[in-house]
């Protein structure tokens, strides 16, 4: 097999998943044993790595073991986080400066009356943790229709991200909001709380997609990030979503001219290394 092999603009770590990783391995090398409260970040991986310097993840606040636990980059509510300390346990945050953001606003939109309406998947981590600074005053949902069936809609509508959604899809989700506001008396409000790191990756993976024959994405299947990544590319060229080299099938390759590769936002360039070289070895 003959094919070009060409790397999109940015991979490895972003500067949040970079940041979060630094805490967690100093706490590590610090108290020997540490545990994180939900994997740190989406990718197994980088997960199975930590776990070999001592990091062990619990799923709730009722399994921490110790006296020190690090909480996730995609963040948690007040609410689990007054828990953790009322347990008398220090919490370590390796929050996302981005989550932050959107957390921040959630609040001061809950504090000023208005109905918090988060664009992204209501059963992620990072979404649970935003609704929570909302102080029960909001939804997430990706579908103008739920927004649609509110009845009576409020009249202050507060619309912000989950940080790692498609721009061109918020844009288009907020003017439906607008829409439908407009037409209640309401006053509206719309933050952008998208991470732009992101965007400038979702658009290095489009640019190559769009002149590759194949895209290949890298990272966790549970990455909300990389599953972006990989319905953009979808849209333009054939793409698949792998988590190690390993997975790549020889008969993807057949018949390619350029084969190109993004990763995730926490998927290490050590990985993305080892999906080059895996190809190198195939076009041999």
């Amino acid at each position: 097999m003959s094919f070009l092999i060409e790397k999109a603009a940015r991979t490895g770590f972003c500067p949040g998943v970079k940041r979060a990783m630094d805490i967690v391995t100093r706490a590590a090398a610090e108290h020997g044993h540490i545990e994180t409260l939900g994997a740190v970040v989406h990718n197994q991986q980088v997960i199975d790595g930590l776990i070999g310097i001592g990091v062990e993840v619990v799923k709730r606040v009722e399994d921490i073991k110790g006296k020190v636990v690090v909480t996730s980059s995609h963040g948690v509510s007040p609410e689990v986080d007054d828990l953790i300390k009322s347990r008398g346990i220090e919490a370590i945050g390796t929050v996302c400066g981005d989550v932050r953001r959107a957390q921040v606003a959630a609040r001061r939109l809950a504090e000023a009356g208005f109905l918090v309406i988060v664009y992204g998947d209501a059963n992620h981590p990072e979404v649970k943790g935003i609704l929570g600074w909302a102080k029960g005053e909001g939804i997430a949902t990706v579908d103008d229709n739920v927004v649609a069936a509110l009845n009576p809609m409020p009249r202050r509508v507060g619309v912000l991200s989950q940080t790692t959604q498609v721009p061109d899809s918020f844009a288009a989700f907020a003017k439906r909001v607008v829409d439908l506001a407009l037409k209640r008396d309401a006053e509206i409000r719309i933050i952008d709380t998208l991470c732009h790191e992101l965007r400038e990756r979702q658009a290095s993976a489009v640019e190559l997609a769009r002149r590759a024959d194949l895209m290949l994405v890298v990272g966790g299947r549970s990455s909300a990030n990389t599953n972006r990544l990989a319905e953009l590319c979808s849209q333009v060229t054939e793409t698949h979503l792998i988590e190690t080299a390993e997975e790549i099938l020889p008969g993807w390759l057949t018949g390619k001219k350029l084969v190109g590769i993004t990763a995730g936002a926490s998927t290490a360039e050590e990985t993305v290394n080892e999906v080059v070289a895996r190809l190198e070895a195939l076009r041999s």
